[in-house]
């Protein structure tokens, strides 16, 4: 049976369609359409409920180290209020997900990872800990909202002064106060726009939702759904798990080097990623030229040769064309290679093309 968000009867008062998702019950859009939401958040603001992703709280003496060993990226050097990018892998180099690391202090970091890998990510996690480290599972007892657009900044000074929020990307401010409530701001998102993702208690979640709704009224604030969640990650050419990395993809293979230190000591799969060497395959992006739309899980080809697999696609409203994200050798991965995709049958041509497909 699917879970509820704290925000469901909102969605439903708001007119969202709501759908399964990652073990949730959550909008996949509102009465405005995914395209109007996904441009309010490329011109102004959207509201988007990610109640659904998982938080694990670290903390203990060894908590960095365990962290070091757990991840791929180095956490060695990173100050309190910073937000890190990391990949989780197997002992084969998979890629078990991809999630953030927030800094509160040294012994004290809260790692948010997908929703739909909350149970296993937590359990590899639990099985990895170093003596001295104690891992939480807190995902229930904290929601959160993502504030996402150009206007997001003058929305939130609303209601905080402004040198009170974080200032640079990848940075968090603790115990920031909303309107009476308490709340982790982090300057992050996963649309490939300036934004926020704002952490508080479940309690909060409807006020809190409310609350940014009032203030972001007359500056073109609306509510957003899945649909538009995907559109926008995808024209940022942002990797979701179980499309452009699962655990049979390396981060190599999915174009994540910078979340890879390959200079630390040693952490989960390192032993693996050596072995394997440079990559056969790589992430790519897909313009397609010829008339259709990719979706993943489409065989794309040179000729008679199958090059490999698109892994996302759609149309992507702000840069206006139909787009998409692919696996493929590294022989056939020059940006100018003319390609075809298999569409349901049909061959639709396409060109590869640099990533990301929309920058700010």
């Amino acid at each position: 049976m699917e879970l509820k968000t704290p925000l469901y009867d909102v969605h439903v008062e708001e007119g969202g369609k709501i759908v399964p998702f990652a073990g949730y019950l959550l909008p996949v859009q509102y009465a405005s359409g995914v395209i109007k939401e996904h441009m309010a958040v490329r011109q102004a603001a959207g509201l988007f409920d990610v109640s659904h992703m998982g938080e694990v709280l670290f903390t203990g003496p060894t908590a960095l180290d365990t962290l070091n060993h757990l991840l791929t990226n180095d956490f060695t050097n990173m100050p309190a209020g910073k937000v890190r990018y990391s990949v989780m892998c197997n002992d084969r180099g998979g890629v078990i997900d991809d999630l953030v690391v927030y800094k509160f202090s040294d012994e004290e970091y809260l790692v948010v990872v997908n929703a739909a890998n909350r149970h296993k990510d937590y359990a590899h996690m639990a099985a990895n800990l170093l003596p001295g480290t104690k891992a939480e599972d807190i995902s229930d007892s904290v929601a959160q909202l993502a504030l996402q657009g150009p206007a997001a900044p003058a929305i939130l000074a609303k209601l905080v002064p402004a040198e009170k929020l974080p200032q640079k990307y990848y940075t968090a401010v603790r115990d920031v106060d909303i309107a009476g409530m308490k709340c982790l701001v982090s300057r992050t998102g996963y649309t490939g726009e300036l934004g926020y993702e704002i952490y508080t208690a479940p309690e909060n979640a409807v006020n809190l939702w409310k609350t940014l709704r009032e203030a972001g009224k007359d500056d073109g604030l609306i509510p957003c759904g899945l649909g538009a969640r995907d559109t926008l990650r995808l024209e940022a050419a942002m990797p979701l798990y179980g499309h452009e990395m699962d655990e049979t993809i390396t981060p190599f293979e999915a174009g994540l080097d910078f979340g890879v230190k390959m200079g630390k000591p040693d952490f989960i799969g390192k032993a693996a990623l050596e072995a394997s060497g440079r990559p056969s395959r790589v992430r790519v992006g897909l313009e397609i030229t010829g008339r259709g739309i990719a979706r993943e899980h489409q065989p794309v080809f040179i000729g008679d040769e199958q090059i490999g697999m698109t892994t996302s696609g759609t149309h992507c409203p702000a840069v206006g064309k139909a787009l998409a994200m692919a696996l493929v050798d590294v022989s056939h991965s020059e940006p100018g290679t003319q390609v075809d995709v298999d569409v349901r049958g049909r061959r639709v041509g396409a060109v590869i093309v640099p990533l990301p497909f929309y920058h700010r």
